[in-house]
């Protein structure tokens, strides 16, 4: 069984989170991914940039997909968790290839999730998914944006329909109706149905 995409452009999800809660949130969301998901998975954590992370062997230790730190130029594979270096902020470039921001001293510390967000409105249109996991402040907000404005799907996490205070909240609020609003494993559940609406398979 062959499996193409609509416009050639594999399923991205863009996943944005910040601080302890959003760790977990990121954790918990990559456990509850199926294995061989049939997208590609691009996920953010707000870290210093002088850091040493170790992040990669955090969030493998749990998802059910590789977790592979990304490298500029390389070309993403389905069924995979990418994540930048503090230092270098993934995003998505043309041609569904790995393009990192250099953010040194900081530089976009507080901005990396709209980074990622902007490149997967500007080159997955209407195959990308946004997901604004908890954390402080409105990083998210506005590519969020963009991805409904290019036609992707749009998600926060919540509880009873309303969106956690922070990150999912301020998303909320900014611009753009949100498609979904619910705890990690529903929120899971409905990247698995979108994703699985979004294959064309072929005998």
């Amino acid at each position: 069984m062959q499996m193409t995409f609509p416009e050639n452009v594999p399923p991205f999800i863009a996943v944005g989170a910040s601080g302890p809660e959003g760790l977990d949130d990121l954790k918990d969301l990559l456990e509850a991914l199926p294995v061989g998901l049939p997208a590609i998975v691009l996920a953010v954590l707000h870290r210093p940039s002088g850091h040493v992370s170790h992040l990669r062997e955090v969030l493998a230790s749990r998802s059910a997909l590789p977790v592979v730190i990304a490298q500029e130029g390389d070309a993403f594979r389905l069924g995979t968790c990418y994540i930048g270096e503090p230092a270098a902020h993934l995003s998505l470039a043309e041609r569904s290839r790995v393009h990192l921001i250099e953010g040194a001293n900081d530089k976009f510390r507080n901005q990396t999730v709209d980074l990622l967000f902007t490149s997967v409105a500007a080159y997955a249109k209407t195959n990308g998914i946004g997901v604004v996991l908890r954390g402080s402040l409105s990083d998210g907000s506005r590519g969020l944006a963009d991805i409904h404005f290019a036609g992707g799907a749009t998600m926060v996490v919540g509880r009873a329909g309303r969106a956690t205070k922070g990150m999912p909240e301020n998303a909320t609020n900014y611009d753009g109706p949100i498609d979904f609003v619910g705890p990690i494993e529903k929120i899971a559940a409905e990247i698995s149905r979108r994703i699985d609406n979004l294959v064309l398979r072929e005998a």
